[in-house]
């Protein structure tokens, strides 16, 4: 399984919207970044993610689940860009802020903290394990 983070501005997709999609889940579409695109487009099903809130709030607020493979955005007719869909799994506990992540010389070479305006980058295992702690969840997966 890899990890991965993915940033929404929670005024036009927030972690209760998420929510709200329930299992099927939703596409994270409207990305139109090179990068971005490729992180999507080697994600499997069953990968997981941090969601988190861009420009308002600037924090991890959940963990979503990719439930569909990369396949052409349904926002555009442009056959470039793909996206994938992915579904609630949890809340963090305690939301962890994109300070507290500068703060932990553990995460000094997390993209978030030296690409932060790329939308979905990729997470490590190690990165994955110290957001869960710090977000108070005792079993990270």
């Amino acid at each position: 399984m890899a990890y991965w983070l993915f940033k929404s501005e929670p005024d036009a997709w927030n972690w209760d919207q998420q929510v709200a999609k329930g299992e099927a889940g939703e596409e994270w579409h409207g990305v139109r970044n090179y990068q971005a695109r490729n992180n999507m487009r080697v994600m499997v099903v069953g990968d997981r993610g941090f969601f988190y809130h861009s420009r308002q709030g600037l924090e991890v607020v959940g963990i979503v689940e990719v439930c569909a493979a990369a396949h052409p955005d349904s926002t555009t007719d442009d056959p470039r860009w793909d996206c994938v869909d992915i579904r609630a799994v949890a809340p963090l506990p305690r939301p962890v802020t994109l300070d507290a992540i500068k703060a932990d010389p553990r995460l000094s070479d997390m993209v978030l903290v030296r690409n932060s305006r790329l939308s979905v980058q990729p997470v490590t295992d190690a990165q994955w394990q110290i957001v869960c702690a710090l977000g108070g969840l005792e079993k990270a997966g």
